[in-house]
């Protein structure tokens, strides 16, 4: 009997997990998501007037906490 409760609590536990993570977007393939952009100031709604290498930087490593290796 104390089998069976373990695999039915795991079974619960795996399909609750499968269930919250089913909404999260895959980052190796963006089309699944329409909120996340490519990078660069051509993929902007409104882009800046200038641009240089930093702010591409800067792009491409958002979200990520550290900040690029230009700096």
């Amino acid at each position: 009997m104390g089998l069976f409760r373990a695999l039915l609590v795991g079974a619960a536990g795996f399909a609750l997990y499968k269930y919250v993570t089913k909404e999260r977007c895959d980052v190796v393939s963006s089309a699944d998501c329409p909120d996340v952009r490519d990078a660069g100031p051509e993929n902007m709604t409104n882009p800046p007037r200038s641009w240089d290498k930093e702010d591409e930087a800067s792009d491409e490593s958002f979200p990520a906490s550290d900040p690029p290796a230009t700096y």
